[in-house]
């Protein structure tokens, strides 16, 4: 008689039953000094007060990330939980995908939960374009290595005698791939003219992204999904009075290197500095701590293109174009079509790259989407992106929308990211 195969363990419903985020800012603004750690903190101490998290044991796991780290944010994920209201005995760890890297953390903690290894946890990310890590420059960086090595005190000093003025020049970030060498908005800017997309289509669909924002503010969407920070209890990006004729009086400022540029700071995101949170869980948690899920996570895909040697003058493998694969991909899994969702969050990092994955969808046989449908409380465009953070703002959007429907519904999550890549989830109420 051969032995009995253990068999896989049946996958649980991973609830969304809330989340929390500081009102995103503008880079070099309020938060000017505020650290990765500072803000996520905020945000994950808004959550679990809000949610009686506070107690031991009352969270499994938190999972977060940053794109913009210093060396002291190495763990910065268990150092947040260590300053925060959570039970110091929780574990932590981070992760890290660019613009996807608070989705990911989202997915990450669900596949535990779904597998029964632990009943709640927390997901989420910040970033800081103000705080930025300054690397010491690299030449001056081997120099150092190499009086580091040195036996004698003569070697150390033949060593150091190397060091030239230029060398004390920092090195400083830069939103460019070291592929290409070209900005994030210069990329957008080449798959914006390989997909036809007019400057009038963006600025209306940038407009569209505050006025949604400030509705929802007024309807009062977002008093238990934002944590009043640093003196903002909005978002510093939101402008409410933004029309698509206010918009088209910028000058462009990507794509300047070819005729008709179409990429303002008014369609494109700024510079942002924030933090979010989400709370996911499993039914029977939630359950019996009295918690009414807002939605449940039920699918996700990731993707990647070849931004670099690919067909990006054809707009098939620009660099934020791995949704336009990662959508279809996910719901042909799912046995789903574009109609079968009453809501759609794309991310909004340049309203170019929004405009052309919608193309791409509908190339590759995904019916249109309903505009009335698209990022109906805002995105990315009015609230700002913070980079780590704006997939658990997404997540959490996307759940509180599909509860304040009242009904069964579904959303659709689009994230794309830098090195080409892309991260899409749906989430279902019942």
């Amino acid at each position: 008689m051969s032995p009995l195969k253990p068999q896989p363990p049946q996958a649980r419903r991973v609830a969304v039953v809330g989340g929390a985020r500081v009102p995103f800012a503008r880079s070099d603004g309020p938060y000017a000094t505020a650290s990765n750690q500072e803000m996520l903190t905020a945000a994950l101490d808004g959550l679990a007060e809000r949610h009686g998290l506070t107690e031991p044991g009352a969270v499994g796991e938190f999972v977060a990330g940053a794109v913009l780290k210093h060396s002291r944010d190495h763990n910065l994920a268990r150092e947040t939980v260590l300053g925060s209201v959570l039970d110091p005995r929780t574990p932590a760890y981070d992760v890290q995908q660019a613009c996807g890297t608070g989705l990911q953390a989202v997915i990450a903690a669900a596949n535990k939960i779904a597998l029964g290894q632990t009943e709640s946890a927390v997901a989420g990310g910040a970033d800081t374009a103000s705080d930025a890590p300054l690397g010491v420059n690299d030449r001056l960086r081997r120099i150092l290595l190499e009086a580091r090595r040195a036996k004698s005190t003569g070697g150390r000093a033949r060593a150091l005698a190397k060091i030239r003025p230029a060398h004390l020049v920092p090195d400083i970030p830069r939103n460019a791939e070291p592929r290409t060498g070209l900005s994030m908005g210069e990329h957008a800017a080449v798959t914006a003219r390989a997909w036809g997309i007019t400057r009038e289509a963006q600025d209306e669909l940038a407009a569209a992204s505050h006025q949604r924002l400030a509705a929802a503010y007024e309807r009062g969407f977002f008093q238990d999904l934002v944590v009043p920070f640093r003196g903002l209890a909005r978002d510093q990006n939101l402008r409410p009075g933004s029309t698509a004729a206010k918009l088209a009086a910028l000058k462009p400022v990507f794509g300047l290197d070819a005729s008709g540029p179409t990429m303002t700071a008014g369609n494109s995101t700024p510079l942002t500095d924030g933090a979010a949170t989400v709370l996911l869980a499993s039914e029977e948690w939630a359950e019996g701590r009295g918690l009414e899920p807002l939605a449940y996570l039920t699918a996700y895909e990731t993707a990647a293109v070849d931004f670099a040697g690919g067909d990006v003058a054809g707009g098939e493998d620009g660099l934020l174009m791995a949704p336009a694969y990662a959508v279809p991909r996910m719901l042909e899994r799912a046995g789903l079509g574009i109609e079968d969702f009453d809501l759609v969050e794309i991310h909004e990092a340049f309203a170019s790259q929004v405009l052309a994955t919608l193309a791409a969808w509908e190339k590759r046989g995904l019916a249109p989407v309903d505009r009335a449908r698209l990022n109906t409380a805002g995105s990315s465009l009015a609230t700002g992106h913070p980079f780590a953070a704006t997939g658990a703002r997404i997540v959490a959007t996307l759940a509180g929308l599909l509860a304040e429907r009242g009904g069964p519904g579904r959303g659709l999550i689009s994230v794309c990211a830098a090195g080409g890549q892309g991260v899409t989830a749906i989430l279902e109420r019942t």
